[in-house]
């Protein structure tokens, strides 16, 4: 059985006396830059994932939009509804997470690794790197779905592209991009924490099934007033694809709103939670001491 943190270690310094030990180890902080790493064929495997992964999420979930729409103007029908999209972005996000986590880390979403490039967890490099193939797999995903409805029923229901519903002002869709991107965050960072993963084993299990349920229940709360962006290239693509007036005019919240809220995140989980501005503060006070 692992070992509780803060209980004594039957281990002993040179005067004697116990010593405390954690049951975990916290990786150090990533390199802000690592030239070796632009060397190295992992990085563009990675990349590579994100690109494809980016790409299948933007196809199947905005081809469920597409879809929704049609079915419900053109067949009678229903659709597959509000719910049945929330489970489309939450299924799909767990599915492509499951199947990526261990070769690029499963982001699929520049907000994630904005949020994981400040928790020192990805250097600047990779992030950028992955953002831009993050950006254009969904731009490439957004335009499979074009080419399977048609230019027209794509432009005719508006691309999937987020925009803000009626009734809602730029400020009440930055806050809802902000706090649904924060749920998901936070769920991220929580199912990946070294110290939970040490402690309950299943996590790291059913990491990817949590954070696809972050995502359907941000979908959930967000969807009837922006659509839900929560990832800024989601946004782009079909925003790119369907070129619409206002889909470029508030383009803006919906990169804004997801990387405040990711930031927020990131701060509450790592310095709060984790206490990692406690730990900063006695870092320095033990270098002077020395």
């Amino acid at each position: 059985m692992a070992a509780v943190e803060g209980k004594l270690s039957p281990e002993a310094n040179s005067n004697g006396n116990a010593i405390t030990t954690k049951d975990y180890l916290d990786p150090p902080p990533t390199p802000l830059f690592d030239a070796g790493e632009l060397g190295k064929w992992s990085l563009y495997r990675a990349i590579i994932a994100e690109f494809t992964a980016t790409l299948l999420f933007v196809y199947v979930t905005v081809a469920t939009v597409i879809g929704h729409k049609r079915q419900t103007a053109e067949a009678a029908c229903s659709g597959t509804g509000v719910l049945g999209i929330a489970w489309a972005f939450g299924g799909m996000i767990a599915v492509l997470v499951y199947c990526t986590a261990g070769i690029s880390g499963g982001h699929i979403n520049p907000a994630v690794t904005f949020a994981l490039l400040l928790a020192r967890k990805v250097s600047l490099p990779r992030a950028v790197l992955y953002m831009a193939a993050q950006c254009l797999g969904a731009i490439c995903g957004a335009a499979l779905v074009r080419t399977v409805h048609g230019a027209r029923h794509y432009e005719l229901y508006g691309g999937g592209a987020n925009e803000l519903a009626p009734g809602f002002s730029a400020a009440a869709g930055l806050v809802a991009e902000s706090l649904g991107t924060a749920v998901l965050v936070y769920t991220v960072l929580s199912a990946t924490d070294p110290k939970r993963m040490a402690r309950d084993s299943h996590v790291p299990v059913l990491a990817p099934l949590l954070i696809g349920f972050a995502v359907l229940m941000a979908h959930l709360a967000t969807i009837p007033v922006t659509g839900t962006g929560i990832n800024p290239a989601r946004s782009l693509g079909p925003a790119v694809v369907y070129n619409g007036g206002k889909a470029w005019d508030e383009q803006w919240i919906f990169w804004v709103g997801p990387f405040v809220g990711a930031a927020v995140a990131m701060v509450y989980h790592q310095y709060v939670l984790r206490d990692g501005a406690a730990k900063s503060l006695r870092s320095k006070h033990d270098d002077v001491e020395a």
